[in-house]
Parts: C-alpha cells; structure tokens; sequence
C-alpha cells in the first residue's frame, strides 16, 4: 500500500508559478512511475504528465508542455511538478498517482493522492 499527499497549491495570479509536491509513504516509490493529473470543476480528471521510476523518461500534455516540468527524487520518495506560466485554464486539483509503467499509467495508476487545489486569477 502506498499512500500519497499532494502539496504546494494555492491561489496564484495569471503568468504565475507554483510547485507541486507528491510525498509518499507506506512504500518505496523508487520502482514506480508517478503522474499527475487534475480535475476542472465541471469536467472529467485529465492527464497532465508522468515520469518513469527512474526519472529518465517523462511524457506531458500538449496542453502544459513547456510550462509544466515532472521530476523526482525517489531518495526523499517524492515527485514534483513544477508549473509556470499559469493561465486561468489550469485551475484544477491537482492529484498524484502511482502506476506500474509510464506507458500505462494514463489508464492504469493505482495509488492516488487526495488532491492539492490550484486557483490561477486572471
């Protein structure tokens, strides 16, 4: 069992950066991929963007590419997800999610955080 808590989160002007953290206990995260994901109020969960167990390989939303960045530190058993240039549009909570491979992880993440909300004011 893993379990997952989101943090950094908040309420951040347009053209803005926030950091996302994703702290993991119960179990090492160090052979997982790990994602992100959001939720707009109104629409279903979307995928945002993953790295694999090792940190190597990343895969991200044509929507946040080159304004998102996913990384790791499986030392502190943790991934981030660092954002810049907000735009209103990424308002969203903002979950962490482990899963078995980075090519599955759209369909198949197991664990899952509660969730970290992300206001970007225009």
């Amino acid at each position: 069992q893993v379990q997952l808590v989101e943090s950094g989160g908040g309420l951040v002007q347009a053209g803005g950066s926030l950091r996302l953290s994703c702290a993991a206990s119960g179990r090492s995260i160090s052979t997982y991929a790990m994602g992100w994901f959001r939720q707009a109020p109104g629409k279903e969960r979307e995928f945002v963007s993953a790295v694999s167990w090792i940190g190597v390989n990343t895969y991200t939303a044509d929507s946040v590419k080159g304004r998102f960045t996913v990384s790791r530190d499986n030392a502190k058993n943790t991934v981030y997800l660092q954002m810049n240039s907000l735009k209103p549009e990424d308002t969203a909570v903002y979950y962490c999610a482990t899963a078995v491979s980075i090519a599955t992880i759209r369909t198949e993440a197991k664990y899952w955080g509660q969730g970290t909300q992300v206001t970007v004011s225009s």
